[in-house]
This record gives C-alpha cells, sequence and structure tokens, in this order.
C-alpha cells in the first residue's frame, strides 16, 4: 500500500492536481502537502511546466476577451448606423404631412420607368396600382 507521501507526490507530479486540491483529497492540510512535492527532485521542473501552461492559458483567456470585445462593438457599431439611418428616416419622412409625389417616386424607384418622349416616370402597370399612388409624374 502506498504511504501518504507517495499518494500526494503521485497527484501532483502524474495527474498535475493543486495543492488544494490534493490537500482535500488526502485530508491534510496543504502546507502539509507543499512540504511533501518540494522535497522531490522533480519540483523545480514541475513548477516550470506549471508555470508554461498557465503563460499558454492567460494569453488563449486574453485573446478570447479581446475576440469577444471587438465583436460587441462590432454589433454596437452596427446597431448604431442602423438607428442613425432610421432616425434619419423619420426626420426626412416627417418633414411635411403629405408625401410629395416626386419624393414617392425617389422612394418606390423600382416601381416607375422613365418615358423620354413625355419627359415623365411612368408608373409600371404590372405592380397593380392602387387608387392613391401616382400614375405619372412629371420631370423637374
Amino acid at each position: 500500500m502506498k504511504t501518504q507521501k507517495d499518494k500526494i507526490i503521485n497527484l501532483f507530479y502524474i495527474k498535475h492536481l493543486k495543492v488544494k486540491e490534493i490537500a482535500e483529497i488526502t485530508k491534510v492540510t496543504s502546507a502539509y502537502v507543499t512540504k511533501v512535492i518540494k522535497t522531490d527532485f522533480r519540483y523545480m521542473e514541475e513548477k516550470n511546466f506549471r508555470k508554461e501552461k498557465s503563460k499558454e492559458r492567460r494569453k488563449q483567456d486574453q485573446n478570447n476577451f479581446i475576440k469577444q470585445k471587438r465583436e460587441k462593438k462590432r454589433i454596437e457599431d452596427n446597431y448604431e448606423f442602423v438607428k442613425s439611418q432610421h432616425i434619419e428616416a423619420s426626420i426626412e419622412l416627417s418633414k411635411s404631412k403629405k408625401l410629395t409625389d416626386e419624393n414617392y417616386r425617389k422612394w418606390n424607384k423600382s416601381a416607375y420607368k422613365y418615358n423620354p418622349s413625355k419627359h415623365r416616370y411612368e408608373f409600371r402597370e404590372e405592380l397593380g396600382r392602387s387608387y392613391d399612388v401616382p400614375k405619372y409624374i412629371k420631370e423637374r
């Protein structure tokens, strides 16, 4: 059967558990665990290994944090852009109580085609027109 010290050394050097975790498993103090692992010849090598592993983990976490921050900024920028467009469109449409025929044509560019012989824009009948949509809009 393994001794307490052998079990602590196995958990620290083979399974790479933390001192606190080993202390909880073996039901001894963390000071005792530290004392036991420092007596082993592999201590400095293991310490450097854990330091490098920690450095890699910090670097990865930092990269993830930066990616998330950039994504959040991109989403906020898109939201602000759409919001500003909405405000601009609202202001433009609320300038007068009635939308002029010219503004309606600009708003519905694809619904009108230009007739150069009559110098006017004509509504494309294949789209189906309601009574309040202008049939012709003279060129200015």
